[in-house]
């Protein structure tokens, strides 16, 4: 009789084993995994010189595109180097200067500035190259911005140009800095290759 009654009870004391067992387990705090974003692949770095009827030129990578900007607002000579791939454009706008130099600069600052509510910080850059006339400013715009990069340059007498990267994505500093960081170095690219030209 004493040996039914602990076979009857082996099932329950087996499963008392596996519940403490389970517990003692258990002891161990949690710990989340850090929030992960996909692995984006880039192409290589390459440019080339942009060949087009404008007053001016620079250098463009070899994975953009031009086209010229369709908004009804855009002005002759305003053009958009887009990089589908990462759904990104820097927007470049064209003004002819005519003694009215510091009101296109003021202009600028001020567009850069307009971010500077979301932004977590905002870094200027000083551009000189006297060899090609060619003076400026970078904005570096940090933070959850939809333009992290913007810049001016101007030859101080005829030409002015003002470029605004753009990506076309919920602004996520975390999930887009290497996007940031990739295109980035092509902006700095299209700076420093600037030359002014005379349009055919």
């Amino acid at each position: 009789m004493g040996r039914r009654i602990h076979r009857m009870h082996l099932p329950i004391i087996i499963i008392l084993v596996i519940m403490t067992m389970s517990m003692i387990s258990c002891k161990h705090e949690y710990t989340p995994k850090p929030l992960g974003y996909f692995r984006i692949a880039f192409p290589k770095k390459a440019y080339h010189q942009m060949n087009e009827n404008l007053p001016y030129t620079f250098k463009i990578p070899d994975y953009s595109s031009i086209s010229r900007d369709s908004d009804y607002q855009a002005k002759p000579y305003w053009i958009n180097i887009d990089v589908p791939s990462n759904k990104a454009s820097i927007h470049i706008s064209y003004k002819a200067v005519h003694g009215n130099l510091a009101k296109y600069t003021e202009e600028s600052r001020m567009l850069a500035y307009k971010h500077a509510q979301k932004a977590s910080a905002i870094d200027e850059k000083i551009y000189i190259n006297r060899a090609n006339k060619v003076y400026g400013t970078l904005y570096n715009i940090k933070g959850n911005v939809a333009s992290p990069m913007q810049f001016y340059l101007t030859d101080s007498t005829r030409h002015f140009i003002r470029g605004a990267l753009y990506i076309r994505e919920i602004p996520n500093v975390d999930s887009l800095q290497p996007v940031i960081n990739f295109l980035e170095q092509d902006v700095v690219q299209l700076v420093e290759s600037t030359k002014w030209k005379d349009v055919k």
